[in-house]
């Protein structure tokens, strides 16, 4: 009969002791202000539930009350624990006799266990409750028994009564440790969810906000995922883009070489740095330098490679200006060597038609032969220039006599090769601040490229305007077999040209000079629909 009581006793005392563990568990709430005060409390109407269920045996009454108290004393300490062993002291009175005994052994219960505690507070709560076991098994071996005389001579009732009290406090220590175990779990889990949320949301903000491009691939080549700065910067939507094929978009070139370096970091696990053209939705080509890092699953194989690619146009831009920089400088060095030679036998021949025009007097083949000597001259001068940059010497210049003046020195070669000028001016002054020799080779230049691109003859039209923000723009078209769209990226430079004869270093003069004067030279062509050169100065103040 005993055994049911007790396990009815155990049974109801872990349900209680269980029930508000578990509804802290689905509870999210904050800290409970008074919290041991309300935890002793609960602890002591859990205590008075047991008195009631409590065994009845010669007068004395016996049950597992103190079981909460010892859990109480050990979690929370006396102030909680008292309250706990006072309520259910105060059951115990209520619904039985022996009030000395049980008063007197109350007090020494609680006396014990608060200085127990105190001793034993540097230890863990587990530690203190079989303390505080220990020393409820001694208290109450010395009261009952032998001070009380209570069953002395049936020590399996005592036994099996301490038992009960110790599976009580098993129970209770077990579903207390579970709880603030799985608690603990929770706790790390929240805390590991949220640093996972903000490195996640942190890698986010970067990937969404970087202007490089970040893909993922997998072995069939087909992206899983796409950073937002593709719309940026390919400008294509990045629905259009997933679950496709980069290939789709790779400049044909680059599809062989790029498919064979993927494949090779499949196999050999190896990061790589990469070049490859990929197409915008406008249709022009980006180039790209990339950082592929190959990502293993399971098994230490690559199941997917992370590209991160930059585009490098404006860096590719400036490789070649800084070569073509290289050119010109290596140009430069040529001409001014090649000028020294030519002026030295330049100045003998000049020295010796001034000598001849001054015994034989001025004629007409005379000042010929000098003006051109002269204009020799001022070519060597400029060619030096190339090696050994100068302080250009600017002058207000009326812009439309300039134009004029060098379409009358052209004029007799355009005749004999059929070509026409037709010229439009616009109203108004034009004048620059710039060296009227210099502007001169420009045009010269310009128009000689014009007419030797119409061997059959045609037309060349000149137009002076004014353009925007205090600029004059001298435009020059002509009819001849023109220039392919792809080469004139390349019109400039140093040795490049599309002439027989030519030695290339007409354009990248020209471009040199109207770089001094702070303007702008442009070319617009398409095979076999002549060329447009348009050049930008800015008006004199």
């Amino acid at each position: 009969m005993f055994l049911i009581d007790y396990i009815v006793n155990l049974s109801i005392f872990s349900l209680f002791v269980s029930t508000p563990l578990v509804i802290r568990s689905f509870i999210n709430h904050k800290p409970v202000r008074h919290f041991r005060l309300w935890v002793g409390i609960y602890g002591g109407m859990v205590a008075c539930i047991l008195v009631i269920l409590a065994i009845h045996e010669q007068g004395y009454t016996y049950d597992i009350r103190y079981a909460p108290v010892i859990l109480i004393f050990a979690y929370l300490g006396p102030f909680a624990g008292i309250i706990t062993g006072g309520i259910g002291l105060l059951a115990r009175l209520y619904s039985s006799g022996q009030w000395e005994t049980a008063i007197i052994g109350w007090v020494v219960m609680m006396v014990g266990f608060s200085i127990i505690y105190y001793f034993a507070k540097r230890f863990t709560s587990v530690i203190r409750a079989i303390i505080l076991f220990i020393s409820y098994i001694i208290i109450y071996v010395v009261m009952v028994p032998i001070i009380f005389n209570a069953f002395r001579d049936q020590p399996f009732f005592h036994i099996q009564y301490i038992l009960f009290v110790m599976l009580g406090v098993i129970l209770g220590c077990l579903l207390i440790e579970s709880y603030l175990k799985l608690y603990r779990l929770n706790e790390r889990l929240s805390d590991m969810y949220s640093m996972v949320e903000a490195s996640e949301s942190k890698y986010r903000l970067i990937a969404e906000n970087t202007s490089d491009l970040i893909m993922v691939m997998d072995k069939e080549h087909t992206l899983t995922y796409l950073s937002p700065s593709h719309e940026m910067v390919l400008g294509y939507q990045c629905p259009e883009l997933e679950d496709v094929k980069l290939c789709r978009f790779l400049h044909p070139d680059d599809i062989e070489f790029f498919k064979n370096t993927i494949n090779e970091m499949f196999e050999k696990k190896e990061s790589r740095l990469i070049e490859f053209r990929l197409n915008h939705c406008s249709g022009y080509w980006i180039e790209f330098e990339s950082r592929c890092v190959p990502v293993k699953g399971e098994k230490d194989e690559v199941e997917k490679i992370v590209i991160i690619s930059r585009d490098i146009s404006e860096r590719k831009k400036a490789e070649e200006i800084l070569l073509q920089s290289e050119k010109l400088s290596i140009v430069g060095e040529l001409a001014a060597g090649v000028a020294h030679e030519i002026r030295n036998p330049l100045t003998t021949i000049k020295g010796f038609m001034q000598l001849y025009k001054w015994e034989n007097g001025a004629d007409e083949i005379n000042d010929l032969l000098l003006s051109e000597l002269g204009r020799i001259e001022t070519i060597t001068s400029e060619m030096l220039s190339l090696g050994k940059p100068q302080a250009v010497q600017l002058h207000r210049t009326n812009l439309k006599e300039l134009v004029e003046n060098t379409l009358e020195l052209l004029s007799p070669q355009a005749h004999l090769e059929n070509i026409q000028f037709y010229t439009c001016v616009e109203e108004g002054e034009f004048f620059i601040t710039g060296e009227k020799n210099q502007l001169k080779q420009v045009f010269l230049n310009v128009l000689k490229n014009a007419i030797e691109s119409m061997p059959d003859g045609g037309n060349i039209h000149i137009n002076l305007r004014k353009g925007e923000e205090g600029e004059c723009v001298l435009s020059v078209k002509d009819e001849g077999c023109g220039i392919p769209e792809e080469l004139l990226p390349r019109l400039g430079e140093p040795f490049y040209t599309l002439k027989e004869k030519g030695t290339g270093l007409g354009l990248m003069i020209c471009n040199k000079i109207i770089k001094q004067h702070h303007g702008s030279i442009t070319y617009q062509s398409k095979a076999q629909q002549g060329t447009l050169v348009e050049i930008k100065l800015p008006l004199a103040v």
